[in-house]
């Protein structure tokens, strides 16, 4: 069997994001959160666009599954802590295997940026300086909010301190998951998040 040779199934990856049993609807709510979240965090830090995550898809052949812009969408308007005028679908665990590796695959090519920010975090928190005054901190934290706002439910409860500490806390993780093992990581944090 020649190594340039493509196989046609989707999957090759997926073995590394092994599923012990079906999550409940529940732990599945939550998985759907957290992969909008972490693609929110990318969009606010990079600029990641939909035609992005729609080229990524195309990159590790998840076309089946992600399709166009309209598949996309649904998806992310599967968190249920979006702010949705309908087109709400159930996410399978295909789905979020498929987008586990789509967001670990961005990753990936954001990864300098992100271990410069968090480089800058890290700073900033030796200096006993706020965040926020590191201009690409600051406009990461300022488009995460906006955005973070704008899209979920909660958005406007959430006081500024809670929306800084997600936004951070989602970046470190950024850093984690575009490592070589990301798209793992990121898969077993997702299962550990929802065993509570």
């Amino acid at each position: 069997m020649s190594s340039i040779v493509k196989m046609p199934t989707p999957t090759p990856q997926w073995e590394d994001l092994p599923l012990a049993q079906e999550p409940e609807p529940v732990q599945l709510d939550n998985i759907k959160t957290q992969l909008d979240l972490v693609l929110l965090a990318l969009e606010a830090l990079a600029g990641i666009t939909s035609e992005a995550i729609l080229q990524a898809a195309a990159d590790l052949n998840l076309e089946s599954i992600v399709a166009d812009r309209v598949a996309l969408w649904r998806l992310r308007q599967s968190n249920p802590k979006r702010k949705s005028s309908g087109g709400r679908k159930k996410l399978d665990v295909e789905e979020a295997r498929s987008l586990v590796l789509i967001i670990c695959h961005l990753a990936k090519q954001q990864h300098e940026l992100t271990r410069r920010a968090v480089a800058l975090l890290e700073q900033m928190a030796e200096q006993n300086r706020e965040p926020h005054q590191a201009a690409l901190l600051g406009d990461y934290l300022d488009a995460f909010s906006n955005t973070y706002q704008e899209r979920m439910e909660d958005g406007d409860n959430l006081s500024p301190d809670v929306l800084t500490h997600l936004a951070l806390k989602l970046l470190i993780d950024l850093l984690f998951y575009s490592s070589p093992n990301g798209h793992r990581r990121l898969w077993l944090a997702l299962l550990n998040r929802t065993r509570d």
